[in-house]
This record gives C-alpha cells, sequence and structure tokens, in this order.
C-alpha cells in the first residue's frame, strides 16, 4: 500500500517562473502550497492535482508533467483512448467517428472510446448501487483528485467510495485485449495512449487508483494533440470516415457534469462540479447535515466536469453546450457487459484497497499530537486570524501548524512583525528619552557646579 509521499504528482513548479505571489496558495483546496523565500512550493502529501494553481498562476509558473507523441515511438501497434470531453473540443461535431478517424490518420493504428468503456462503467455502478444499500450514498471515484482528496481528509467517507475501474483504465484493458486478437502481437509491443483532459488522469496513470500498475502506457494532453487533431479531420473525405465509435449518449455524457448520474436512471442523486464546491458537499457528507437518502453522489473537481479540466482547449461551459448537441440523437446506450464477455476477459473492480491516509495530523504520537494542537491554537490566538496569505501560508491556521512543525516562525506574520517593531521603537523611545533626561540632568548639575 503507497503511502501519501509516495503519491505520483504531475504538477510542478518551474522556479524561474515564479514570481512569489500568493494566488496559487490561495487557490489551493488542501493547503498543499507555500510561498518561502520568495518562490512557491508544494507540500507533496497535500497535492491531488487538481491543476487550480495551474488555473490561476499568472506567470504559468505552474506546469503539468507530461510527454508527447514521442511516447508511440516505442510500440509497434499504437491505440488512442479518446475520452468524451474530446469530442466537445471542436465546433459542429454532428459525427464522433470523424475525430476517431483523424486519430488514426495521425498515426494510430486503433482507436477504442473511453465513452464505450464508460458506460460498462455504468452498468457496474448500477448494480453496485442495488446490492450494496449499506453504503449509500456511494461516491463516484471517475475524478482522481476528488478520491485523492476524501482519501486524506474525509476517513468516514473512504467506505463509500465506488470500487469499480476508472474509464479509461476498463478501456486499457480492452482495447490491448483486442489489439493481441486481432494482431497477433505480445502485450509489450503494443502501447495504450489516453488522451488526458486534466493532470490528475495523467498522474492516476502513473499511479492508479484500485490496482498497483496501469494497463494505460502513457498520457498526452488534449491541449497537446488538438492542432495536429484538428488538422487532420480537415483533410478527411466523407467517404474515408470509418465507423469506430462505440458508444451512446451515457457514455459521451461522461465528459460532464452530472453526466455519470443520468447513465444510473434514478432521481436519487447529487453532483457537484468545482473543487471548492465539491469541499462544501463533501463537508456537509461528513457532518450528516445531508439528511436525503441519496443513492449516489457524481463529483467532479474541474467546473462543469472532465470538460473543465486545465489540458483541455474549449471553455468548459461551452463544450457542455457542445457535448448535449453531440449526443442528442445517439441511442442511450450501445456497449454492454455481456456482449464483450464474449469475446475478452471484463473485470471492472477494484485490485487493491483503497484507506484513509491522515496527512494533516501533527504528529505520529497521539499525545505528542494533542500537544501540537494545543500550541497552535496557543500561536492562533496570537495571530490576526486575517489569512491574508502574506506569511506565506493561506491560512493563520496553517501558520500556526506549519509554526509548531518547526516549517516557520512565528514571526514571519507580519502583523506580528509590525506589533514586534512598534514595541521595538517604543522601547528605544524610552530609553532615548531617560538618556536624554540624565543628560539634562547632568548637565543642570554641571551648570550648578560652575
Amino acid at each position: 500500500m503507497k503511502n501519501s509521499t509516495q503519491f505520483y504528482h504531475s504538477v510542478y513548479l518551474d522556479p524561474r517562473l515564479c514570481e512569489g505571489c500568493i494566488n496559487c496558495i490561495k487557490r489551493c483546496p488542501t493547503r498543499a502550497l507555500r510561498v518561502r523565500n520568495g518562490v512557491s512550493r508544494v507540500i507533496p502529501q497535500y497535492c491531488i492535482d487538481c491543476g487550480e494553481c495551474i488555473r490561476h498562476c499568472p506567470y504559468n509558473a505552474k506546469k503539468t508533467r507530461r510527454k508527447g507523441l514521442e511516447m508511440l515511438d516505442g510500440f509497434k501497434y499504437k491505440v488512442a483512448l479518446p475520452p468524451p470531453e474530446l469530442y466537445s473540443q471542436f465546433n459542429n461535431i454532428t459525427d464522433t467517428n470523424l475525430i476517431l478517424t483523424a486519430l488514426k490518420k495521425m498515426g494510430f493504428d486503433d482507436v477504442f472510446e473511453v465513452a464505450g468503456a464508460a458506460e460498462l462503467v455504468s452498468e457496474e455502478t448500477r448494480k453496485y448501487i442495488k446490492n450494496n444499500r449499506d453504503k449509500w450514498p456511494v461516491i463516484s471515484t471517475h475524478c482522481p483528485s476528488v478520491t485523492r482528496l476524501i482519501r486524506v481528509r474525509f476517513p468516514s467517507l473512504v467506505e463509500h467510495l465506488l470500487p469499480v475501474l476508472s474509464p479509461q483504465d476498463v478501456a486499457a484493458d480492452l482495447a490491448r485485449q483486442k489489439a493481441m486478437r486481432e494482431t497477433g502481437l505480445p502485450a509489450e509491443d503494443i502501447g495504450i495512449f489516453f488522451l488526458s483532459p486534466c493532470p490528475s488522469k495523467i498522474a492516476n496513470v502513473v499511479d492508479p487508483l484500485g490496482q498497483n500498475v496501469s494497463p494505460i502506457d502513457g498520457a498526452i494532453a488534449i491541449k497537446d494533440i488538438y492542432p495536429k487533431l484538428l488538422a487532420a479531420m480537415k483533410e478527411i473525405d466523407e467517404d474515408e470516415i470509418e465507423e469506430l465509435a462505440i458508444s451512446g449518449r451515457i457514455g459521451v455524457g461522461f465528459g460532464i457534469s452530472g453526466g455519470e448520474s443520468a447513465g444510473l436512471f434514478t432521481f436519487d442523486y447529487l453532483a457537484a462540479d468545482g473543487i471548492e464546491n465539491v469541499i462544501n458537499v463533501l463537508e456537509d457528507l461528513e457532518d450528516e447535515k445531508i439528511t436525503s437518502k441519496l443513492k449516489f453522489i457524481e463529483l467532479a473537481a474541474c467546473s462543469g466536469g472532465c470538460v473543465g479540466g486545465t489540458l483541455n482547449v474549449e471553455n468548459p461551459y461551452i463544450a457542455t453546450s457542445k457535448n448535449h448537441y453531440i449526443h442528442k440523437d445517439m441511442p442511450v446506450s450501445v456497449a454492454c457487459r455481456a456482449d464483450y464477455e464474449q469475446d475478452y476477459k471484463v473485470d471492472l473492480t477494484w485490485k487493491t484497497p483503497i484507506e484513509y491516509i491522515p496527512v494533516y495530523q501533527l504528529s505520529d504520537s497521539i499525545i505528542d499530537s494533542m500537544a501540537k494542537m494545543l500550541e497552535r491554537d496557543q500561536i492562533l490566538e496570537e495571530l490576526p486570524r486575517l489569512d491574508c496569505g502574506s506569511c506565506g501560508a493561506p491560512t493563520c491556521k496553517t501558520h500556526a501548524e506549519d509554526v509548531v512543525k518547526g516549517l516557520a516562525q512565528k514571526e514571519d506574520c507580519i502583523y506580528l512583525m509590525r506589533d514586534e517593531y512598534e514595541e521595538l521603537l517604543k522601547r528605544s523611545q524610552l530609553v532615548n528619552t531617560k538618556k536624554m533626561q540624565e543628560k539634562e540632568k547632568q548637565n543642570e548639575t554641571e551648570r550648578g557646579d560652575q
């Protein structure tokens, strides 16, 4: 079982571009950022790769660790895994087969729609919800950032996580089996590449959820492949378009907020998008403020759902509108597990358990942790509680915790520094006044002697 410090992170900082502003630390939902010595830095065990710092950095100092199409060169047979949010990055798309055909024209030997695998995941989710009433509300694990957030911050909700593999992992497994059957090549000669809308799904390829090794060989950012894909689409004549799509409305709808829930055929669900809204829902759920009998909760870290990922090119709300237009005339669903099981081995469930990781505790020892909590609260009483971020920490509470952990000085707070300076100034003025009085008294004595 990996611990928190072993999570792979695709988000990183280019210190050459960082200007030491506090935009990122104020927007980070897990308090994973600090500004020290004029440069931002990441506390890795807190980071969930949501990409909010990338979205809000005015200097483009926060970046995504990723590779490009050069990864294809290491394989004899290459398969692309286009997610449903890819389709809504383009204008006037009425047939997704145009995009899928263009991917093959770019150099992929085959494509396998993630939307098709999403329909299998949807089918499995319906079955899980029906058979596990004690786990209601079941929380979607489609967004890796949300799942990591729950693992490090909401221990009571871990047992509610849906133990089903992500659509991209299911698609990768099926795509490899399909390629091996059709080509006769061994698994290691087949490269499976996911087109990612966000940093967290790139991170999930390296450090997959619910399994030890991802079936995906690499992730390519949608924004990186977009220009070449657009050019390839323009070169395709109508009679060249291949019938490659294997999904319907449910699968394509996975790309937008509420799309996953819509495929469950129930009104007893809640869907929220945007990381701050997600945290509010999770807090209310943990505090048992949500009293309605929900069966399912769908949460997406990005506004609008996966169409809002930082590695997309289109405005998420425009993309949502396009998504509705693209799938409006599609059948409800195309992919069916029973059909796939005739030719492939289909296993959708987690292989490794998911556990709570207490990264926010102040110490491994309960007694020491309680003592540090008391010390933190005492320090917090001295701080102004303005949460201005000028000390380099996002809030006064996190600054107090940093002081307790030995990562910062209490006087890093500019308000305490100001108060200390004013106190020193007063003391200096009193000393100077006393010296002047003594000097005057001495002068009077000398004049009297004369």
